[in-house]
C-alpha cells in the first residue's frame, strides 16, 4: 500500500527505460504534474533516447548494465541501491526491457505498461500474438509488476480495435498512442489518491 503524499509534498517517481522513452516524454509532458516529480531516470544501457530525453530536462539519469555483473541477482541489487538514491514513491517501467528481481520488487512499488488486454497475450510478442488470435480487439494495461511476466494486479486497461489489414506494426503504433494516455492517467490517480492491493484487485485510496 502506498501513502499519498501531503498536500505540501510531490510524489517522486523513478521513471526506468530501455529505448526511445516516448512514454517517458508522456510523462514531462503532462500538463498537471506540478505535484509529481520525476527524480531521476534509469537504464539498463547507455546511448539511448530514453536517457537523452531526461538530459535534455535536467533530470538525473542512472546506467546499470546488466553485462557489468555476474547474475542477474547481482544486477537486481545494484539497480536497487540506484533506485533508492533516489526515495521514490513509485517507479514506472516505461519500456524497461528487463524483468525485474526480489531486490527491486521487494523495496518498490513498480507498475508497467503492456500492449494487450492481460491477462490475454502476456509476454514480448502480445501485438503479433493478437493477430494470430483474430481478435477484434485488443488494447493495453498498466499493471503492478510482479514475479512473474505481466502477471501482476491490473490497474487500468483501454481497448483498441483491430482493423482489416493491420500489421504488428500499425496496430502496435495506434497501441502506443492510448498506452501513453493511460500510463499518464494511471501515475496521476496512484501518487495523488494513494492505493492498496486485495487479492488482486488495485483500489485507490
Amino acid at each position: 500500500m502506498s501513502i499519498p503524499p501531503t498536500p505540501q509534498s510531490r510524489a517522486r517517481l523513478v521513471v526506468l527505460v530501455s529505448g526511445g522513452g516516448t512514454n517517458l516524454q508522456a510523462l514531462i509532458d503532462a500538463e498537471d504534474f506540478a505535484d509529481i516529480d520525476i527524480v531521476a531516470v534509469g537504464a539498463d544501457r547507455y546511448g539511448i533516447d530514453g536517457l537523452r530525453r531526461a538530459e535534455a530536462e535536467a533530470i538525473p539519469i542512472f546506467v546499470v548494465p546488466v553485462e557489468d555483473f555476474s547474475s542477474r541477482a547481482d544486477w537486481d541489487s545494484a539497480l536497487a541501491l540506484a533506485i533508492a538514491e533516489h526515495e521514490p514513491d513509485l517507479v514506472v517501467s516505461a519500456g524497461f526491457m528487463k524483468i525485474l528481481g526480489d531486490h527491486v520488487l521487494d523495496q518498490f512499488s513498480v507498475i508497467n505498461t503492456h500492449p494487450a488486454l492481460l491477462p490475454r497475450f502476456p509476454g514480448a510478442h502480445a501485438v503479433a500474438d493478437a493477430l494470430v488470435a483474430g481478435v477484434a480487439e485488443t488494447g493495453c494495461t498498466v499493471h503492478f509488476v510482479d514475479e512473474g511476466v505481466d502477471t501482476g494486479p491490473v490497474i487500468e486497461q483501454r481497448s483498441v480495435l483491430v482493423e482489416a489489414g493491420d500489421d504488428v506494426e500499425s496496430l502496435h503504433e495506434r497501441i502506443k498512442v492510448v498506452e501513453r494516455e493511460l500510463l499518464v492517467q494511471v501515475v496521476r490517480q496512484l501518487c495523488r489518491s494513494g492505493w492498496s492491493i486485495e487479492g488482486r484487485e488495485v483500489v485507490f485510496s
